[in-house]
């Protein structure tokens, strides 16, 4: 019995990885063994990346939103006005608010005095 290899399949998994760590810093883009180890990891902070995103651009809209409500009266808050909101049954979620209040804040004080008011 003849003695099999897997020598194209192997050389073609490894060039797919040293492939996919260009721009990897120091041996992790050169070496196959560590190449492919930072490549697991840098899998594993894509997706906690994704993740995080959601949660900043959620924080930055809160920031917005609050800055905004501040500027039309500066005892009004941004708990208050989400509380109001709730209680109102006004369903506007917070991409839309703060997007509203950096590109139209017209359209947004008619908004709050609604709720507020």
């Amino acid at each position: 019995m003849s003695r099999v290899t897997n020598g194209p399949a192997k050389r073609a998994r490894h060039k797919a990885v040293l492939n996919r760590t260009k721009g990897f810093r120091m041996s992790k883009h050169r070496l196959w063994k560590v190449a492919h180890e930072a490549y697991l990891h840098a899998l594993d902070y894509s997706f906690q990346g994704r993740k995080d995103r959601k949660s900043n651009f959620r924080t930055l809209w809160i920031v917005r939103i609050n800055a905004a409500l501040r500027a039309l009266d500066a005892t009004f808050t941004y708990g208050r006005f989400i509380n109001a909101m709730t209680k109102k049954n006004v369903i506007l979620d917070r991409k839309i608010l703060a997007d509203m209040a950096v590109t139209d804040p017209d359209t947004f004080a008619k908004v709050v005095k609604q709720i507020n008011g």
